[in-house]
């Protein structure tokens, strides 16, 4: 039986297109793009047309891309380059509410002594602006915020948060993982120095990410070794998948209508039946201004890993929350940080959708939940009150 997939915030599947384009770079074309013969430079020639195109997804000059090893990478990458520019400074801003990449980096520097002001959010997940303006000074190296948070698909005001740092002369970094390739990006009228972008996250293999870095902005290498992304990023090219994550972001560019009106409309059918059917359950987070995809919703007074075992054993993929941190047993730290309440907390689950996403998939998962709602509610050690979902 093929699964329901509706856990593409966690990962996408690779798409036939991707796959064919990467084929010939896995088998007869294994040179290395570094060596001066033709056969490898064939492949230094491909790599640079792979990354015009992820350029052109989100509007960048094809020289302010460089390619990492995935979104971890660049986020890291990104904070320790800003650091390294201002070694005066030792202040770094974040949200409590970003990807581990960010928020257990930060935690990790901040007892190397840098001093990381980790800023709240409202109960709808949004930024709180004053503390995020109040949390600014002469010390500040880098701002690093999400583009779109992964467990709710929450936008944040990034044009907002960076004319304020240009203003303040402050570099600005944006985890935008989620966010390329869900939503239109054009960085050449956006204010932000560095954005970092996930190839299993739109269609491409996992194990290949991107920084792009605005042309003119201070970078430090944060691999060093060879000479390769012009010396900004050394290790020997993963070529082909390089390739794929070209093709993907060419595919995405093309597909924006149908990621922004058919996907969402499956998800807010989705969201709309579930919450009609089942009481005690509420959306997580600004219904908005977040991804067209994205949805999380808390099911009161029942665990949330039960909920997911019955939909495994229906075929229905779906999370409780980051796929890096899914394997703790602690509650998600984003619904925390919004002040969730606990019983909801424990009961959610995201559903996140893809433009392969069909109407029948969403009838089935429609079908099965509210049953299985009802069902966990009357054994669950969570129902303080007796809550049954109608049938």
């Amino acid at each position: 039986m093929k699964p329901i997939y509706l856990d593409n915030n966690a990962t996408t599947a690779v798409v036939p297109e991707v796959r064919e384009e990467m084929l010939p770079y896995l088998g007869e074309l294994y040179g290395n793009p570094s060596s001066m013969h033709t056969f490898g430079g064939q492949l230094f020639r491909k790599i640079e047309e792979a990354r015009a195109k992820v350029a052109a997804l989100i509007g960048a000059e094809v020289e302010e891309i460089i390619f990492t090893s995935c979104g971890t990478e660049s986020d890291n990458t990104a904070i320790m380059s800003a650091l390294e520019s201002f070694p005066e400074r030792r202040h770094i801003v974040t949200t409590r509410v970003e990807h581990p990449a960010v928020l257990n980096f930060c935690k990790h520097l901040s007892r190397k002594g840098f001093r990381v002001t980790f800023l709240p959010v409202d109960s709808s997940g949004r930024l709180d602006r004053d503390a995020f303006v109040k949390s600014l000074d002469d010390g500040t190296a880098v701002v690093s915020i999400m583009y779109a948070n992964n467990e709710t698909g929450v936008v944040f005001p990034v044009r907002e948060i960076g004319e304020i740092l240009r203003e303040r002369k402050i570099l600005f970094h944006t985890d935008a993982v989620q966010a390329v390739g869900k939503i239109p990006i054009d960085v050449k009228d956006l204010p932000v120095d560095m954005l970092s972008l996930s190839g299993h996250k739109l269609h491409a293999p996992k194990g290949i990410g991107a920084l792009y870095v605005r042309r003119r902005t201070r970078f430090y290498p944060y691999i060093i070794g060879g000479h390769q992304e012009r010396g900004r990023r050394a290790g020997t090219e993963n070529v082909a998948s390089i390739i794929g994550l070209g093709k993907a972001c060419e595919l995405a560019q093309e597909n924006f209508a149908r990621e922004t009106d058919q996907v969402s409309r499956l998800r807010d059918r989705l969201e709309t039946a579930l919450l009609a059917e089942c009481p005690d359950a509420t959306v997580n987070g600004d219904t908005v201004h977040r991804l067209p995809n994205t949805t999380n919703i808390s099911f009161e007074y029942v665990e949330g890993e039960a909920i997911l075992l019955r939909l495994d054993e229906q075929g229905i993929c779906a999370s409780s929350g980051s796929a890096c941190s899914s394997g703790s047993l602690e509650p998600s730290h984003v619904l925390r940080s919004m002040g969730t309440p606990f019983t909801a907390i424990h009961g959610s689950i995201r559903f996140s959708l893809s433009r392969y996403t069909t109407d029948a998939e969403i009838d089935r998962v429609i079908e099965v939940l509210p049953p299985t709602i009802r069902e966990l509610r009357t054994i669950s050690p969570f129902a303080r009150k007796k809550v049954i979902c109608p049938k």
